[in-house]
């Protein structure tokens, strides 16, 4: 796995966050209330830092619109790449759709420490053979089985990370 810093910018974006955090937390506790809010960082917010950091350290070309179901860029030699990311440690989600990537890329995303993993960077055809034939929704791969995975991905079978600090 590859760790690296995140870029400056995402720092500026959870410094606000946290500012936001505590405001209400302070303002909660003032009021009496008891909930813990977690104003987690989730969500298409996320997804779109995990294609810009593709962009960034893989030098992955995104698809110019958003009617490629499966797959959101291509690599510089030319694989169909499908990014997933999390914020809050959780493995990647999947839907169905009729069209797989040749390439996965998956980010765990620490934005408490400002750090990101490439958690897997590998074919994601045995990804996906880890899920049901079929299904409705959204349908998780555990991390453990997404670490299980990467740990058999030569590394002839991996991107190579060209951008941010190697």
């Amino acid at each position: 796995m590859h760790v690296f810093d995140l870029p400056p910018a995402i720092a500026d974006l959870v410094a606000a966050r946290n500012r936001v955090r505590d405001y209400y937390k302070d303002l909660l506790a003032r009021g009496g209330h008891e909930v813990s809010l977690e104003y987690t960082l989730d969500g298409n917010l996320v997804g779109d830092i995990g294609e810009a950091l593709a962009v960034e350290l893989f030098g992955i070309k995104l698809v110019s619109n958003k009617s490629h179901p499966g797959i959101d860029g291509r690599s510089p030699c030319g694989k169909s790449v499908q990014v997933k990311a999390t914020g809050r440690g959780l493995g990647p989600a999947f839907r169905p759709v009729e069209t797989r990537a040749d390439h996965l890329l998956f980010f765990d995303l620490d934005f408490d420490r400002c750090k990101g993993t490439v958690f897997y960077n590998g074919p994601e055809h045995p990804v996906i053979a880890t899920l049901p034939a079929s299904w409705v929704g959204q349908r998780l791969v555990s991390r453990s089985k997404l670490m299980t995975l990467n740990k058999t991905v030569s590394d002839a079978d991996r991107l190579p990370v060209i951008g941010l600090a190697k």
